[in-house]
C-alpha cells in the first residue's frame, strides 16, 4: 500500500548566498566591548581574580593583590551606581506575563517590526500588526499574528483598527511604534508631499497610536511603549533631511512622554523604551557603507530586536542603542565644532547616500 509523500519546498535564507567574509570582518569594537563586559569589567569576575590570588597565598600587601582588590572594588561601585541610577530614573520593573499581554506593532510586516512580530508569534503571544501591506490569512496563521491593514499616519484608521484589536484580542498593553519610511532626497529636491508623508508616517503616527492606545494602558494600570527612532536623529545627514528631522522629533517625543506619564499616578507601571539603532541590514538603507566595519558595524534586526524583547519581558524602561557608537554619540555634540566637522568628514555620513546611488529616487523605501 503506497502513500503519497508531500513535497515541502525549502528556500535557504538569502544570507546563505553571501560570500564568506574573513574572520577579522566579524571582529568589531562591539564584540570586544561585549567580551570585556563579561570578563575584565564584570564585578563577579574581578572578585574571582582576587580569590585566585588569595588561593595562591598572595599577601594582602602585595602590589598585585592591592591592584586586583582596587579594581574589583571599582567595578563593583560602577555596577551598583548603574543599578541605582536606573532605579531612580525608571523605577522598579513591572511583572510581564505574555499570556496576559496584547502587543501592537506598527510596520510589523517586514524589517525589525516583522522580526518582533514573528518572534512573539512563535511564542503564542497576542500579536496585532498594523501595516499598509496586506497579509493573507494563511501567512498570518503561520506567523501566529493578527494583521490589520492600516495606514498609521491616518488617525481615523488607527482608531478603527484599535476597536477591532480590542474586540479580537483585548486591551493593548504593549505598543511598538516601528513604522517608518525614507525619501533619499536633498532639501531642494524634496517636494512638499515627500516631507509631509515622511513626517506623517515617522512622527505623527506615534501621536495617533499613543492617543489611541495609551488610555487603555492607563486603565489597565500597566504597559510598555517602545519608540523606534534612529541614531541619525542625533546627527542629521545630507540627502536625508526629512527622515532625520522626523526621527529627531521622536527623541523629544519620548522624553515628553516620560515626563507626562510621571504626572499620572495610574501610569506608574507603564514603561518606556527608546530605540536608536545605527545602520541596520534592512531594505531601507541597502547598499549604504559605513566608514569602518570595526568602529561602526552594520547591525541586524535580530541584534536590535533581542535587546528590545529583553527589556519588554523584564518589565523595564530603558534605551536600546546599537552598535556601540550610537550609545555615546551625544559626546560628539560637546566637542569643538572643528573636531565635529572632521569626524563627520571622516565618517562619510553626508556622502554615504550619494555613494550608494540612492539619491534622487522617486520611490520610497519602506521598512
Amino acid at each position: 500500500m503506497s502513500s503519497a509523500i508531500k513535497e515541502v519546498p525549502v528556500q535557504l535564507p538569502k544570507s546563505f548566498d553571501r560570500p564568506d567574509e574573513p574572520w577579522h570582518h566579524y571582529l568589531t569594537i562591539d564584540v570586544i566591548w561585549y567580551v570585556l563586559g563579561y570578563t575584565l569589567f564584570h564585578p563577579f569576575v574581578s572578585w574571582v581574580l582576587v580569590l585566585c590570588l588569595r588561593a595562591q597565598y598572595t599577601a594582602y600587601h602585595a602590589p598585585e593583590m592591592r591592584i586586583a582588590f582596587a579594581w574589583a572594588a571599582l567595578m563593583t561601585a560602577i555596577g551598583l551606581f548603574g543599578l541605582i541610577s536606573d532605579r531612580i530614573a525608571f523605577g522598579s520593573p513591572r511583572e510581564v506575563d505574555l499570556s496576559e499581554e496584547v502587543i501592537v506593532i506598527t510596520g510589523g510586516v517586514e524589517g525589525l517590526g516583522g522580526l518582533l512580530a514573528e518572534t512573539y508569534g512563535m511564542r503564542n503571544a497576542n500579536i496585532a500588526v498594523l501595516d499598509t501591506k496586506k497579509v493573507d490569512e494563511d501567512e498570518a496563521e503561520e506567523k501566529g499574528a493578527v494583521y490589520y491593514q492600516c495606514d498609521v499616519s491616518d488617525a481615523k484608521q488607527v482608531e478603527a483598527a484599535a476597536a477591532k484589536i480590542i474586540e479580537d484580542l483585548g486591551a493593548p498593553t504593549i505598543l511598538v511604534n516601528n513604522a517608518g519610511l525614507v525619501h533619499t532626497k536633498s532639501i531642494l529636491e524634496s517636494t512638499a508631499e515627500d516631507v509631509e508623508q515622511t513626517f506623517r508616517v515617522n512622527t505623527l503616527s506615534h501621536f495617533h497610536t499613543l492617543r489611541t492606545f495609551l488610555p487603555h494602558m492607563i486603565a489597565e494600570g500597566r504597559g510598555t511603549v517602545v519608540t523606534v527612532s534612529s541614531v541619525l536623529g542625533h546627527l542629521g545627514a545630507a540627502n536625508l533631511s526629512a527622515y532625520t528631522a522626523s526621527k529627531a522629533a521622536l527623541l523629544a517625543l519620548h522624553h515628553s512622554l516620560r515626563a507626562e506619564l510621571a504626572q499620572i499616578p495610574e501610569a506608574k507601571e507603564i514603561k518606556t523604551i527608546l530605540v536608536t539603532p545605527g545602520q541596520m541590514t534592512t531594505r531601507m538603507f541597502a547598499g549604504v557603507k559605513t566608514p569602518s566595519n570595526f568602529l561602526a558595524p552594520v547591525v541586524t534586526p535580530a541584534d536590535v530586536g533581542k535587546d528590545i524583547i529583553r527589556l519588554i519581558e523584564k518589565g523595564e524602561s530603558g534605551e536600546v542603542a546599537l552598535p556601540l557608537y550610537s550609545r555615546y554619540i551625544h559626546i560628539l555634540g560637546v566637542l569643538p565644532v572643528g573636531i565635529q566637522y572632521l569626524v563627520r568628514r571622516w565618517s562619510g555620513i553626508d556622502s554615504a547616500i550619494g555613494k550608494a546611488g540612492l539619491t534622487k529616487k522617486e520611490t520610497s523605501r519602506k521598512k
